[in-house]
């Protein structure tokens, strides 16, 4: 931003806050279907409810591979009794440290960024929430944009 010498500086008035609201999420990379959960927090615990909501997705005789970064909540020992019980159902794969790009979430959150949130201006989490839910709303059953985007090619 410029401002001529002659002018005060703007300012900008803003609420501090940190208010803030997480979103875990998975796409199954064959047809596109975008699956996902808002939580207050990232743990193990809130990670743990959004597994048993994943794999209420699965198809029957399917098993998911869910890749994964290595944040702490993804390795906490609250969820190897839930994963033993559940092995012929979800598998979780690792990423190397530092990869991000190659785990296929990582698009469709840049995606969702680009759609819904980039270049807009929210005066609340509510509203930022609900721009965000709109998109996802838009890939709320399997569809072909979203399996091209994850697509290994």
């Amino acid at each position: 931003m410029w401002v001529p010498d002659d002018d005060d500086d703007p300012i900008v008035l803003q609420e501090p806050t940190r208010s803030h609201t997480s979103v875990f999420g998975a796409v199954n990379i064959a047809t596109g279907q975008f699956v996902y959960q808002m939580s207050d927090v990232f743990n193990a615990v809130t990670f743990l409810d959004f597994l048993k909501y994943l794999v209420s997705f699965r198809t029957p005789s399917k098993k998911i591979y869910l890749i994964l970064d290595n944040s702490r909540y993804h390795h906490a020992n609250l969820l190897k009794p839930w994963l033993n019980h559940h092995k012929h159902e979800i598998i979780l794969e690792f990423l190397p440290p530092y990869s991000p790009q190659l785990n296929p979430i990582e698009r469709v959150w840049k995606e969702t960024r680009r759609k819904a949130t980039h270049n807009r201006y929210f005066p609340d989490i509510p509203s930022l929430v609900e721009a965000v839910q709109t998109q996802f709303s838009v890939w709320s059953t399997p569809n072909e944009s979203l399996a091209n985007l994850c697509s290994i090619s």
